[in-house]
């Protein structure tokens, strides 16, 4: 048996209970499956910084440099300290979200099966602003070949992989960022070649945030810039049940991390009605990712398990208040654990 060392970042708000919940599931799937996962504290965000100075300590860092994934929970404000930093740091420049429909959740349409890979790295998320004089700001939005290229590339062989429609579309907004969007669309366009079994179209920004609400069930997968594929993922999500159903990872040539897509909640925090599968599927995604880079049959039967056992408890009912239930986040999270 294989075991990992995995940086476990309980986050802030929310996170610890999230984080409670999902490692319930976990230690279900590891002991059916033959997983071994050690959970290494990785502490980070805005209650690490009020007691330590540093959102992201030099511990952490080193935790989680010596790790061979990270789960994290959700964290505050300091969300650019941490999250934003670590894709940088460890070169995740792939940023995925699948978003499916399931049963007992409020969806828009029962047959949305969408996944984003959104570029991680660059656009105005790098940070480079600054003032001018006393009253103007600016803000670069850096986009190069190499990174469209690479995330290109993954929507791609992500789209090959799926059982979906074989689909990719770009978002841009070349017709007015000509430059910058204009190079993302001609890139796009190129390695599209490549792939000649995958159907390829492009779609403006502003038409595409329309076109998920109108009819959602046309996406396959979605490849966008960084801060486009930020914003859109979040409007998708709410046509799934909202953020709590959406699961995320960053990933690199060498490292990921997994993580649910939505913030802290602090306005929740201790009442014990978060939605959990966020976190939980982010954990799938954690298997899934492991199961691949190391050949492990385990992990990915695991991962397997661990959505199967989410989609038999949400059609159970027993579920949180944002779904309609009066499960508590433990409890939804105990009901999965035993469906595996």
């Amino acid at each position: 048996m294989t075991e990992y060392k995995i940086a476990l970042m309980q986050g802030d708000g929310i996170g610890p209970e999230l984080t409670a919940a999902t490692l319930k599931v976990l230690d279900a799937a590891q002991k059916k499956y033959g997983v071994k996962l050690t959970m290494v504290p990785a502490e980070a965000g805005d209650a690490v910084l009020k007691a330590s100075g540093q959102a992201l300590p030099a511990d952490t860092l080193e935790t989680i440099k010596s790790s061979h994934a990270c789960l994290k929970g959700p964290v505050g404000e300091t969300a650019a300290d941490v999250i934003v930093k670590l894709r940088l740091i460890f070169d995740l420049y792939s940023n995925i979200r699948p978003l499916k429909a399931y049963p007992h959740a409020p969806v828009a349409s029962p047959n949305i099966d969408m996944i984003f890979v959104r570029e991680n790295t660059e656009d105005v998320y790098k940070g480079q602003e600054f003032t001018i004089g006393n009253d103007t700001t600016v803000c670069l939005r850096v986009i190069t070949r190499q990174n469209c290229e690479r995330i290109a590339k993954k929507a791609f062989e992500t789209a090959r992989l799926r059982n979906g429609k074989k689909k990719v579309t770009a978002i841009h907004k070349a017709n007015v960022m000509r430059v910058t969007d204009g190079l993302f669309k001609k890139v796009c366009a190129e390695v599209a070649k490549q792939y000649p079994d995958i159907a390829y179209n492009d779609m403006y920004v502003d038409s595409a945030s329309m076109h998920l609400i109108r009819k959602p069930e046309d996406f396959d997968v979605l490849c966008t810039c960084n801060m486009f594929g930020d914003i859109l993922s979040d409007e998708a999500a709410q046509l799934i049940g909202g953020l709590g159903m959406a699961p995320g990872a960053n990933i690199g040539d060498n490292f990921a991390l997994f993580e649910p897509i939505h913030g802290c909640a602090p306005d929740i925090a201790g009442k014990h009605i978060a939605n959990p599968i966020s976190m939980i599927l982010s954990a799938k995604m954690l298997l899934d990712w492991l199961g691949e880079r190391y050949g492990d049959q385990n992990c990915i039967k695991a991962a397997v398990a661990i959505e199967a056992a989410t989609i038999k408890t949400l059609a159970s009912g027993t579920v949180v208040p944002d779904l309609g239930g009066e499960a508590s986040t433990e409890s939804m999270a105990e009901a999965i654990a035993s469906a595996i």
